[in-house]
């Protein structure tokens, strides 16, 4: 009885007489000495506590069972009727091959002690909640029925779910028959002309241009049903946005069936022809392209369908399901009304993901883990995406048992309480019902829902691979077996839809179709030749300069507004103290990092631009410097300040995030793309833990603009510093930035001062929506954040702008006898501060901190070097080890920069930690560094 989860209804109407006296005395024993009652009454007990009487309505029937039946007999038919629908699926018909065994084992009457004779003789209503189909009669008919909707092309597995009343919803879609709906003869000759076109358009690629890759759909090819009947059940709800993700496996088929790229523009593509003569005239289409280029399958497109629904495609690298995180952000973005003050308005009926994965990937990787854990959190959840597994059964070469520990790829997605659906992917017609069911469950209880796409891969990972070496007995399978179409195109004809030759003709006209179209891109190829694009020139140019300052009186306002809190809401007694203190900061000159942070926030809102961040500690902030969110000492309410300010014309939202990198910083990438007006901000909680987003540095956040011509102006807050607290809570791996530098991709800043800080957010917001935009990396520090030396004055946030470069006040003042400059970055520049302190005897020396790594600022450089004739040496100081921060990125600059002078650098020696691991012995090595960047001064 543990699987008796699906009975929705008491089981004791079952029951009457003797029988039901007898339970009832079972169950008086239950509640004194539940060791000596058998162990499955136990769990009935257990389930449905004391037998009660059912209405006399039911009587004539449950009489005749107490009559009929027994018990043991009575409960064994429960449990069956229970397995059946907890383990059906292990039978159902869901593998195209037929090349896995089934496991029917748990559904056999006789795995109950059950005959057919003993069934016929319990009453039908025994086996379900209320609804008996008018076909059923008796026991022996509804086992039957039950197994004819859960062993047949859908596999269901829903018996994991908590919520009672979602397990009853599914039971009673699939009980009533919903899933053996029939398609009307017009909706079935269309489905036969879909998939003709799926399966034409990967013949005539790989007849056309033999041994170019394009990971075909075939095998897979009902994966384009699928996503067609969600996009339509998204048109029929008046959906605004439809965001799929997918890896390369059948991309192009749902490129050109989906999202209805011209196959003239495909062609094009196969045939080094420029596709941009083949746009559709109508603007439907918008495809951006990058100057480097990307491969075909990585390529994504936007479609912008009459009813007003927009289908999009997300670009994505090889790196198979990192895409996931950046469609759901995306969504969460199109969700969302931030036109407003306070939290966005979110209207998850407004935009859907969906999903597809790899069956080994789905397994494999954890950022799909990662982006499952999202769905229910408050500021992740879209209300439900649509997952699907594009399920060849098999990874690359590796077969299903080698490439995870459960029995089906689907398993990981049970643990997040979402049904899982397994469907024969040869039945065209399964899976469109089951296409229509998810987007119903979605719609209903909006949360995630997995379809697990079960087919298999005709040819090897790409068509010039060779899938017989490793996997010959899969490949006899699939070389004997016929296509999806041609498995339709007869089931239609014996259905008497259409004729045999109808079937035949369909297909040569559709191939004749893709023949011509092609002909006419090498004509126009021919004729027009080929052209290059070019980095944009707003990108080629350094950000423009923007006016970033802010009145003094507006700042003092603002502030005024921050720390205006209710009256009857009271704040924890030392963090009030604390920013009470900011009431008398704008006056005194001491505006701390957080401070003048959230001055920029409310400015910036008021300008226009939502804000969102997010991060493990981002409403606190890791070093409980930020405080954008207060909590009430006494009852735990909340109160966020920047939601109560004036003026301000635009949503505020700070969400705590899941303890995960990877997938955050893809959502937030995400949603930037969507909304390219909100400053979208990640915060790492230490900036090392960015290592485990590193793939999305790589792929997305540094490349894309130059791979796929995709604008972000995503900021990315990082804490850096060498502070005592071991290897990996000092580095930020700055250099890892660094290195993936070029074509002025992103800005990489590192500030040691408040006021600096200020203005960089401010020309960021400032940027956003523009050709010019770029991400921004910015290494945030610790200690800093409320030193004396890094504050800011209001003069600096009302009148100032930021500075690329900033030279050490107090140094440099004689040029004459200034003979060693000293460059530097961050928190080590206040190091220096504080050993020079005013500047007095160091006539020698001239200090000036990079805070701007990147773009770096050369000419700002060139032009305070110059006014020291006599200096000696370029000394570049830093606190990382020498084989990590910015000395090996900055070197060539500075070998440029010094025209003869010598270039040395000061620091830790070559390390393959980053830095020490106790406190003291930082202590050592930091004093170290400042002493010889200082020496012989």
């Amino acid at each position: 009885m543990s699987n008796n989860v699906f009975t929705a209804g008491s089981p004791w109407s079952a029951f009457s007489g003797p029988n039901l006296g007898y339970l009832m005395e079972q169950y008086d024993l239950f509640l004194q000495n539940p060791e000596e009652v058998d162990a499955e009454l136990v769990e009935l007990f257990q389930q449905y506590g004391a037998p009660v009487l059912e209405e006399a309505s039911s009587s004539a029937q449950t009489t005749q069972t107490a009559q009929t039946g027994d018990v043991k007999k009575v409960l064994a038919a429960i449990r069956l009727a229970d397995a059946i629908r907890a383990f059906g699926h292990y039978a159902a018909d869901v593998y195209p091959l037929k090349d896995r065994p089934l496991d029917s084992t748990k559904i056999e009457p006789t795995t109950y002690g059950l005959t057919d004779a003993d069934l016929a003789e319990l009453p039908a209503s025994l086996f379900f909640n209320n609804n008996v189909p008018a076909n059923v009669s008796n026991g022996k008919q509804a086992v039957e029925y039950l197994r004819s909707l859960y062993t047949d092309k859908i596999g269901f597995e829903y018996a994991h779910i908590e919520n009672e009343s979602e397990r009853n919803w599914i039971q009673s879609k699939i009980e009533s028959g919903f899933f053996k709906a029939t398609l009307s003869a017009d909706e079935k000759k269309a489905v036969l002309e879909q998939l003709t076109r799926v399966e034409n358009f990967e013949k005539f690629l790989h007849k056309t241009f033999v041994g170019q890759k394009r990971f075909s759909i075939e095998g897979l090819d009902t994966l384009v049903v699928l996503i067609d009947e969600i996009v339509k059940s998204a048109e029929q709800n008046k959906m605004k946005s439809l965001q799929i993700g997918m890896a390369h496996r059948g991309r192009l088929n749902v490129l050109t069936h989906i999202v209805k790229k011209p196959y003239e523009m495909m062609f094009a593509d196969f045939a080094h022809v420029p596709n941009d003569y083949f746009f559709p005239k109508d603007g439907s289409i918008e495809i951006s392209k990058g100057w480097t280029g990307d491969v075909k399958y990585h390529m994504g497109a936007t479609y912008y369908k009459p009813s007003g629904l927009t289908v999009k495609l997300a670009y994505n690298p090889s790196h198979l399901e990192v895409v996931s995180p950046v469609v759901v952000g995306s969504t969460r973005a199109a969700q969302e009304e931030t036109s407003n003050s306070g939290e966005p308005v979110q209207d998850t009926s407004k935009a859907l993901a969906v999903i597809v994965h790899g069956d080994a990937a789905f397994s494999g990787e954890g950022i799909v883990q990662e982006t499952f854990n999202l769905a229910g959190t408050k500021g992740f959840t879209t209300g439900g995406s649509i997952h699907i597994i594009s399920n060849n059964m098999i990874g690359f070469t590796t077969e299903y048992y080698d490439s995870r520990s459960t029995h089906y790829s689907s398993d990981l997605a049970k643990g997040y309480g979402i049904p899982v659906v397994h469907v024969n992917a040869d039945d065209p017609e399964a899976v469109i019902q089951v296409a229509k069911f998810a987007f119903e469950y979605r719609q209903t209880f909006g949360k995630d829902i997995l379809i697990d796409l079960i087919g298999y891969r005709r040819y090897g990972h790409n068509e010039t691979d060779d899938p017989t070496v490793t996997n010959p007995l899969t490949y006899l399978l699939v070389d004997k077996h016929p296509t999806v179409r041609a498995l339709y195109g007869e089931r239609v004809v014996n259905e008497g839809i259409v004729s045999k030759e109808y079937v035949e003709q369909l297909d040569k006209d559709i191939y004749a179709e893709m023949q011509k179209c092609y002909d006419y891109v090498k004509k126009v190829g021919e004729e027009k030749g080929p052209f290059e694009i070019e980095m944009p020139e707003a990108v080629k140019q350094p950000y423009p300069a923007v006016e970033t300052s802010v009145p003094a009186d507006e700042l003092k306002q603002i502030n005024e507004e921050l720390l205006a809190w209710p009256e009857n809401f009271e704040p924890q007694n030392k963090l009030a103290r604390i920013l009470k203190r900011r009431t008398e900061a704008l006056e005194t000159g001491k505006i701390d990092w957080g401070h003048a942070e959230t001055l920029a926030f409310a400015s910036i809102l008021r300008e226009g631009n939502p804000i969102r961040i997010t991060g493990q500690d981002a409403q606190r902030g890791t070093f409980s410097q930020r405080h954008l969110v207060l909590h009430d000492k006494n009852n735990g309410s909340e109160w966020t300040p920047l939601h109560n300010i004036s003026g301000v014309k635009a949503s505020f939202s700070v969400y705590n995030s899941p303890l995960t990198e990877a997938a955050i910083v893809g959502y937030e990438y995400g949603y930037n793309l969507e909304n390219e007006k909100a400053l979208t901000i990640w915060e790492g909680q230490f900036g090392d833990f960015a290592n485990m987003a590193q793939v999305m540095f790589d792929n997305f956040i540094s490349a894309a603009r130059s791979k796929w011509g995709i604008k972000s102006g995503l900021v990315l807050l990082l804490p850096n510093g060498m502070e005592g607290q071991g290897p990996e809570h000092s580095s930020a791996r700055i250099e890892r930035f660094l290195q993936l530098c070029a074509e002025n991709n992103w800005i990489v800043a590192n500030c040691s001062n408040a006021g600096n800080y200020f203005h960089l957010l401010r020309r960021q917001a400032k940027m956003l929506g523009t050709e010019a935009v770029r991400p921004l990396v910015v290494a945030t520090p610790k200690s800093l954040l409320r030193h004396p030396l890094a504050a800011a004055t209001l003069e600096q946030l009302s009148e100032g702008k930021f500075e690329e470069v900033i030279e050490q006040p107090g140094l440099g003042q004689n040029p004459e006898k200034v003979e060693r400059i000293i460059l530097a970055s961050g928190k080590v520049t206040i190091d220096l501060a504080e050993a020079v302190n005013n500047g007095e005897g160091f006539d020698k020396l001239h200090i000036i901190r990079i805070e701007q790594l990147y773009p770096f600022p050369m000419a700002q450089l060139k032009e305070i070097i110059a006014r020291y004739p006599n200096a000696k040496e370029i000394v570049w100081v830093q606190e990382e080890p020498k084989n990590q921060g910015p000395w090996r990125f900055v070197l060539e600059y500075l070998l440029e920069l010094a025209e003869g002078k010598n270039v040395r650098y000061v620091g830790r020696p070559e390390m393959s930690s980053t830095s020490e691991g106790d406190t003291d012995s930082h202590k050592v090595a930091q004093a170290k560094v400042i002493s010889e960047a200082l020496a012989d001064l």
